[in-house]
Order: structure tokens, then C-alpha cells, then sequence
């Protein structure tokens, strides 16, 4: 009896860890302007809105074809119960031309919702890494490779596809779509993204897609990202090749754009993307961190951080006026 306590307790200190341990970040970690999910919560009073307007482009190879769409793509991201469960919403809204090919070509426009897909995302498994800032004595240890770094994170995700669209995208069904999200961070600054899905199950219409991301911070605002998507169809596969770039305005607002190379069958074309990533942070940490002297630590807010930079020009042009009236 008393093992079978201990045993329940280590489990409900492992399940009260699992809970506590926070997916929050100082800055905005959004998915644009890739393809691809990290398996990360936005973390919980974050309220999240992901936007890409794309182009794209392809050639008229079939007799029916879809050889250009227009449109705007908005992801909804936010967390209420639980640090690694995010719950988010997916839209798609585009203007598609159809074109016929046989002897004349002739085509059509069509306008409205090519996708409305509401899910949900839970972080499994988190690794820990050493940290080798602490490491003194050994230069060689403390710039090795860690290993452990390429165990991923891993992450599921559970959404569904509603009816909600326009009549060429309907699979006259409600449909689940699952999904494995796993991420690799080789360094703190590279790391690889890696998802497979199953989507539309039990239609028609059912596809098996994966995608993989490689994304470089360059800077603490710069970074860009290469990645290859395949979506293998009944009838069609399609393929994709993307590279972007991603700028950090502030804390709360990133901007990005991509181009990508397109083949969908014996289609080829591009791609074009330009997007804004917006969130709005009412998270709030379940500790609060202290300094060596037991006072609340705060992060500086922007216009803080605005005010000293102005506050420390003036006091520099002051020196200087003094060093300058000093020689007369």
C-alpha cells in the first residue's frame, strides 16, 4: 500500500510540473510566414492574430485548372487552461481563377472561403539542455555539440474542417484533421520544424501532407526560414519550396513575407506572401521573480526603454556643450 502511494504521488508531482512549466515567451513567436506549427502553446491570456496575404500563380497544363488565386489567410491563436494547450482557428478567403483548356481556353472567377478549420494543440514532451554558460573550466566542453538536442519536442494537434466554404472546396462532410508537430532546436538560434498530417479524414477528399522548416535567427529582429511542403492526394499531389524572411518591430508585432516555388501536377508557378503577426499579451506568470534584494523584477516596457535612450542623448549633448564651453 504505502509503494502504491508513493507511486501516485511521484505521478501527481510529475502531472503538477507538467502543468506549471509555462510556453509564454517575452516576444511574439508566431508560425508565419511558413506553412508549419511548432508544437509550442502562445501560452495562456495571449490572444493571437497571424495574417499573410498571398498571389499565387501557375501555369494551365489540365483541361480544368485553378491557374491563379488572390487572397488573405488569418490564424487565431490564444491559450485560457493550460500553458500547453492552444486553441486556434484557421480561415481562408480567396479569389481563384478556373480556366478550361482544350482546343480555346476559356475561365471563370470564384470568390469565398477555401478553408475554416477550428483545433487544438498540446505540447507533449519538452527536452532540457545543458547549460554551458556555466561551465568554467573546460572551453572544449562548454562550445561541444549537446547531443540531447537532437531529441525533439513533441507536440499533437487535433482540428476539424468545417462545411463553411465555397462550393468547390465542400466535401459535403464535417472532417478531423490530426497532425504530429515535432521541433529540433540544434542551437539557440537554428532549430527545425517537422509536421505530418492527416487531413480530411473520411472523405473523398482525405490527404496525407508533411512539412518541414529550417528557420535562422540572423539577428534579435532578423530572421528567415527555408521549407519544403508535399501534400500526396487520390488524384493530385503538390509541391512546395519557400524561403522568407521574418522582422521583429517590437515585443508584440512581427511583419514577414515569402516566395515560394509551386507544382501541382503538371502545373508549375509561384507563390507570394506579405504578413503581420499581432498579439495581444495579457499573460501573467503563476511566480514572480525577484532581484538579490527581494524586489519584484519587471520587464521594461517600450516606451520605458524609449525614454532612457532619449534621457541618455541629452545627457551626452550636455557633456558635450560642457567639454566645448570648458575650452573657451
Amino acid at each position: 500500500m504505502k509503494k502504491l502511494v508513493a507511486k501516485l504521488l511521484f505521478l501527481l508531482i510529475l502531472l503538477v510540473n507538467n502543468y506549471i512549466q509555462a510556453q509564454y515567451t517575452g516576444i511574439i513567436n508566431s508560425n508565419s510566414p511558413g506553412f508549419s506549427q511548432s508544437p509550442y502553446s502562445v501560452g495562456t491570456g495571449v490572444y493571437q492574430l497571424e495574417s499573410n496575404f498571398f498571389y499565387k500563380n501557375l501555369s494551365i497544363e489540365p483541361t480544368f485548372s485553378q491557374p491563379q488565386s488572390i487572397g488573405a489567410d488569418l490564424l487565431f491563436r490564444t491559450s485560457f487552461f493550460l500553458e500547453k494547450l492552444e486553441l486556434n482557428m484557421q480561415l481562408t478567403y480567396q479569389k481563384d481563377k478556373v480556366a478550361f483548356k482544350n482546343i480555346f481556353t476559356s475561365d471563370y472567377f470564384t470568390m469565398g472561403f477555401s478553408q475554416f478549420t477550428v483545433g487544438a494543440k498540446y505540447l507533449i514532451y519538452e527536452p532540457n539542455y545543458k547549460d554551458k554558460s556555466k561551465e568554467i573550466r573546460s572551453w572544449r566542453k562548454r562550445h561541444a555539440f549537446d547531443f540531447r538536442r537532437f531529441i525533439p519536442s513533441v507536440g499533437v494537434y487535433v482540428g476539424v474542417n468545417t462545411d463553411y466554404v465555397e462550393e468547390r472546396y465542400k466535401v459535403q462532410q464535417i472532417t478531423p484533421k490530426v497532425g504530429l508537430l515535432l521541433q529540433h532546436s540544434l542551437t539557440n538560434e537554428f532549430n527545425v520544424i517537422s509536421n505530418i498530417y492527416y487531413d480530411k479524414i473520411g472523405s473523398d477528399f482525405s490527404e496525407i501532407s508533411y512539412i518541414i522548416t529550417a528557420t535562422q535567427n540572423f539577428t534579435q529582429r532578423w530572421s528567415g526560414f527555408l521549407e519544403h511542403q508535399a501534400i500526396i492526394m487520390e488524384n493530385l499531389n503538390k509541391v512546395n519550396y519557400g524561403l522568407g524572411l521574418a522582422y521583429l518591430f517590437n515585443r508584440n508585432l512581427q511583419v514577414n513575407t515569402s516566395g515560394r516555388f509551386v507544382q501541382e501536377g503538371r502545373s508549375q508557378g509561384f507563390y507570394g506572401s506579405l504578413g503581420v503577426s499581432y498579439r495581444l499579451d495579457r499573460h501573467k506568470d503563476s511566480y514572480i521573480e525577484l532581484d538579490e534584494y527581494g524586489k519584484e523584477i519587471k520587464e521594461p516596457k517600450i516606451s520605458d526603454i524609449r525614454k532612457t535612450k532619449k534621457a541618455n542623448k541629452k545627457r551626452k549633448k550636455r557633456k558635450r556643450r560642457k567639454r566645448f564651453l570648458g575650452i573657451f
